[in-house]
């Protein structure tokens, strides 16, 4: 359990400095800190802190969902918006290209290493992600619905000025292989089961359990 909670603790700070890093880098993020970013634009109210009031909200949609969160889930709520507000108030963004670029997929790739600490630590999934899952665990496809929530969330957020760009389409096009990777490294019990699991189409960290 030490053990694992270090694991967890590591994975969701790092989770909030890659995610800091994308929204540094200024060419797009991943769709629910579009959200974030957006309601942060318009209100005045930090990012990180946006992320922690919209965990805070999906966790309530749980209920009626059944899913159960556990140390992880909660921790996630709370830790990842904190250390996203903390880098984003003191590290200030870069403003050459090929910096801003380096940036941005040093971000993707840390989130990647991220995920796969804190999901192998095995303490609970993300809020996002469990919302996920428990739509899919009453029978709808999970692939429907992850790309439902995330569409959905990332039109809010570009229609409230959040940054689409090019780093939104790198972290949709490697998150998903990344954790593939990660995720059996920092979890050696899952790596002969993790490849069996996946369902066809389905990336973690939204197959669960998962996010930021």
């Amino acid at each position: 359990m030490p053990r694992r909670l270090v694991q967890l603790f590591a994975g969701l700070v790092l989770y909030g400095v890659s995610s800091s890093m994308l929204l540094l880098a200024g060419l797009g993020v991943d769709p629910w800190d579009v959200l974030h970013q957006g309601l942060a634009r318009r209100t005045g109210v930090p990012i990180g802190t946006w992320a922690i009031i919209a965990g805070a909200v999906v966790l309530l949609l749980w209920i009626p969902l059944r899913q159960r969160p556990g140390l992880g889930t909660l921790c996630n709520v709370v830790l990842v918006g904190a250390v996203i507000d903390l880098v984003l108030a003191v590290v200030t963004p870069p403003r050459s290209l090929p910096v801003q670029a380096a940036v941005m997929v040093s971000g993707v790739v840390l989130n990647g290493v991220a995920t796969g600490l804190y999901i192998g630590a095995g303490l609970g999934p993300g809020p996002r992600d469990g919302l996920m899952t428990g739509f899919a665990a009453r029978g709808h496809s999970l692939r429907v619905v992850r790309t439902c929530i995330e569409a959905t969330v990332l039109l809010a957020g570009w229609l409230l000025g959040g940054t689409v760009g090019i780093g939104t389409v790198v972290y949709a096009a490697c998150i998903g292989p990344l954790a593939h990777v990660f995720v059996p490294l920092f979890s050696p019990s899952a790596t002969a089961a993790w490849p069996r699991r996946r369902r066809p189409g389905c990336h973690p960290p939204a197959c669960g359990p998962s996010s930021p």
